[in-house]
């Protein structure tokens, strides 16, 4: 007998394929096979998934994206990867069919629906995406990596919480060193191609922080190339310590010794502060769609583990001022990071597993 087939439907960002390899590596460890399906574009991403996972692309498309023509083109191709899938799982029926988002994800989930395949999807952000929406009322069960997530009337959710790194679950809740009069470090990030704001504001409100402060301040920033030496160049200026680069390969090692979190509150980051366990500034990019950023940040900010400051706030004075309320009180960051950690899900690829596990047994709705 063969070992039962997880086909997972993802996209090509990060966001959409972390949690689909993480779920991949779980259900392979378990014997199980495993079919990735994705687009040409989403193909593109899939070098860090186990080599025993089966790369199948079929087409499909996006309105979001091209001229007139293509947009004219989306309908008959997202028809013809349908087609397709379906005829794919026809011949290799799948005991289960998991959509992680991402329009690449339209033919699997489509072909799982018609061919009445148990069926699931998770959503990493606080609120669905778009294809997600469409198949929210379409599956048996919805994993949701933000808790709370915002979903369609009379649609239950599952708290999985979203994957992380094993470099990061090696950091769970690690020793949390508060404030006080020795080297501190505050760590910014803006995704991994940074984000301008942040190189605007972040650098000033440092450095007009109280001399008693400023003087223990070391800072890890994201910045993008095009403000790479300027944010440098500004940091050296003000005799402040800081290590500037376009991306940062050891996050978990940074993250566990700083004492401050200033970043974008996209659901990769949220979890990775959550299972270290730190104070956090989130910044939600206003330009999101649905405002997910906003979604994603809530937990820790009403479990009193985070501050959240729009867009529309984020200026150098106020910025300054929420800095040092957390820098200055020993007490409060100590909390601050026990509440950080109490909202973390370490055990979110198992939650997934253990889903997958009950649909393939009929334990669907």
């Amino acid at each position: 007998m063969s070992a039962p087939l997880l086909i997972i439907a993802a996209g090509g960002t990060g966001g959409h394929m972390f949690p689909a390899q993480a779920l991949a590596e779980a259900m392979l460890a378990k014997g199980w096979r495993v079919r990735l399906s994705t687009d040409a574009r989403g193909a593109r991403y899939t070098g860090n998934f186990p080599d025993d996972v089966e790369i199948s692309v079929v087409g499909s498309a996006t309105f979001a994206r091209g001229g007139l023509l293509h947009k004219l083109m989306v309908p008959l191709r997202i028809v013809a990867g349908v087609a397709a899938a379906t005829w794919c799982m026809f011949r290799d029926r799948p005991a289960v069919v998991v959509g992680f988002g991402g329009y690449p994800a339209i033919p699997a989930m489509s072909a799982a629906w018609v061919l009445r395949i148990p069926r699931m999807i998770h959503e990493q952000n606080g609120v669905l995406g778009r294809v997600n929406q469409v198949f929210a009322k379409r599956v048996n069960r919805v994993a949701c990596g933000t808790w709370p997530t915002d979903l369609p009337r009379g649609v239950d959710g599952v708290h999985t919480g979203n994957p992380v790194r094993a470099a990061i679950l090696e950091r769970q809740n690690a020793p949390y060193i508060p404030p006080g009069d020795y080297p501190m470090s505050i760590l910014v990030m803006g995704g991994s191609q940074g984000a301008r704001i942040l190189s605007d504001v972040v650098p000033p409100a440092i450095a007009s922080l109280p001399e008693h402060l400023r003087r223990n301040i070391r800072v890890n920033q994201q910045a993008r190339a095009e403000d790479l030496k300027r944010v440098t160049d500004y940091y050296a200026g003000e005799l402040i310590t800081a290590d500037v680069q376009p991306f940062f390969d050891d996050v978990p090692r940074r993250m566990a010794d700083a004492q401050l979190v200033i970043a974008r509150s996209g659901a990769s980051t949220v979890a990775d502060v959550s299972i270290v366990g730190r104070p956090a500034i989130w910044v939600p990019y206003a330009a999101a769609v649905r405002d997910e950023q906003t979604a994603n940040a809530r937990q820790l900010v009403e479990a009193g583990a985070a501050i959240m400051m729009p867009e529309t706030m984020f200026e150098v004075d106020t910025l300054r001022e929420q800095i040092a309320l957390v820098m200055e009180n020993e007490e409060g960051a100590m909390r601050m990071s026990r509440a950080a950690a109490a909202c973390g899900v370490p055990d979110a690829t198992e939650r997934l597993v253990q889903l997958v596990e009950n649909l393939a047994e009929g334990q669907a709705k």
